[in-house]
């Protein structure tokens, strides 16, 4: 006889479970049918919730606007000759832009025109512009805030910036929709100052402030720009050149022809004791040690007085220094270029506009702030290698281009270049918002 304490073979075990009647897989699936149609059904419920877009948007969700289509970066290349991007533009009481233009001719021609310069650019250039506000992918908001020259040394005032375009905002918000039904965020504003939309020439002082509420959530085209985080960039932004008259390009011989006689030029602001009378340090130090290291060096020709034709002397030269001011950028970036003369960058962390045209390692220098001492054997050494690339590079006519706003815009220039620019910032928002419920 078999050990009842053994356990039963698998096919007696089978047969066993048999004889009492044990229930089958087609009983046990009938048994828990309830069950699997309650789960099929909470799945079906899951997958359809996933396909559909969320409730509240991503970062940027004012971007894909409900007339709007995905567009394809195909379309931002530089060989197309019509921006697929549509800018609609407020047509503003002229206290806002052109009063402050008719008062002061200074207010269209000076570092800070760019704002001049791109409207009268997006009014006169139909392929950009939309007619109806119903057909733009983008608003721009025509204010010139750096038109007041009521200062005693001549530069603009932006004492009034926060207010003018906090009344601007106003009067888009309350009379039209496209502002409330997208928070401002397809909004596009020009801040061509020294920290952008923080509005003070001073950066401790611009930093306290920061960007005004109203406009973090808007487009910024601004000169300043920095890598990294900054209190003055915390808003979407195209880091565009510092406004210089188109005419500089023509003035003078081309720059392949120009008879360079002079190595290294600087004229301008140069403290012999940089800590002025608000405290800070003009320059970070940097334009008091060129003005102490070379000042006296036969291949430096440094100036601390103003010329009015200051710009022939840098059509002389090989290298047209570009040290820091009170922000890390100046119109002696677009000079330098326009005139053929290859830029020192002396402003450490700085962005440089229209990168992806313009490959500034190719036609320029970087010197870091702290080797300023180095810098003659820097520039010695270039001469000794590589300066005729430098300059075949930088003579290429489309560079001089894509630094100038010209009026009437002109295919590749600088307002061209923003255009393209807020193409690809806006396709990379539309992106952004469809793959995230994907």
């Amino acid at each position: 006889m078999r050990d009842p304490k053994l356990p039963r073979p698998p096919a007696a075990a089978a047969a066993a479970a048999a004889r009492r009647g044990a229930p089958t897989f087609t009983d046990k699936l009938r048994r828990h049918s309830a069950w699997l149609l309650l789960l099929w059904f909470a799945l079906s419920v899951y997958l359809f919730l996933s396909a559909a877009p969320p409730a509240s948007s991503p970062l940027r969700p004012a971007f894909l606007l409900p007339h709007s289509k995905p567009r394809a970066l195909a379309a931002t290349t530089t060989t197309s000759t019509k921006p697929a991007v549509r800018i609609y533009v407020y047509d503003l009481p002229s206290r806002f832009n052109r009063d402050w233009a008719a008062a002061d001719p200074r207010c269209a021609r000076h570092l800070f025109a760019a704002e001049v310069a791109l409207h009268d650019s997006l009014l006169s250039y139909p392929p950009a512009r939309a007619d109806r506000p119903e057909d733009a992918d983008l608003f721009f908001v025509p204010v010139y805030v750096s038109c007041n020259f009521s200062t005693p040394n001549g530069f603009p005032s932006l004492s009034h910036a926060r207010g003018l375009l906090a009344d601007a905002v106003d009067l888009v918000r309350r009379d039209t929709p496209f502002w409330n039904r997208s928070g401002g965020a397809d909004h596009v504003f020009v801040a061509s100052h020294d920290f952008g939309a923080c509005f003070h020439p001073m950066e401790d002082v611009a930093i306290a402030d920061g960007i005004p509420d109203f406009l973090k959530r808007s487009i910024l085209i601004q000169t300043f720009g920095v890598q990294g985080p900054h209190v003055c960039q915390e808003a979407e932004h195209v880091v565009i050149p510092p406004h210089v008259p188109p005419e500089v390009a023509l003035e003078l011989p081309e720059p392949e022809k120009a008879r360079r006689d002079i190595f290294a030029f600087f004229r301008g602001k140069m403290e012999v004791h940089p800590k002025n009378i608000s405290g800070r340090f003009y320059s970070k130090k940097v334009r008091t040690e060129l003005l102490q290291r070379y000042g006296r060096n036969s291949k430096f020709y440094l100036k601390r007085k103003r010329y009015d034709n200051y710009r022939s002397e840098m059509a002389r030269s090989l290298f047209c220094l570009c040290p820091l001011g009170w922000a890390p950028w100046s119109p002696r970036l677009v000079e330098s270029v326009l005139l053929g003369c290859v830029p020192v960058i002396i402003a450490d962390n700085i962005r440089l506009p229209f990168p992806s045209i313009l490959r500034w390692p190719d036609i320029s220098l970087q010197v870091a702030e702290k080797d300023v001492a180095s810098l003659e054997t820097v520039l010695d050494h270039v001469v000794a290698t590589n300066l005729t690339v430098i300059q075949r590079n930088l003579w290429d006519p489309a560079k001089r281009k894509a630094l100038v706003f010209n009026r009437p815009l002109e295919v590749g220039d600088a307002t061209w270049q923003v255009l393209r620019e807020l193409e690809i910032l806006l396709d990379r928002s539309q992106r952004s918002y469809v793959g995230s419920w994907r």
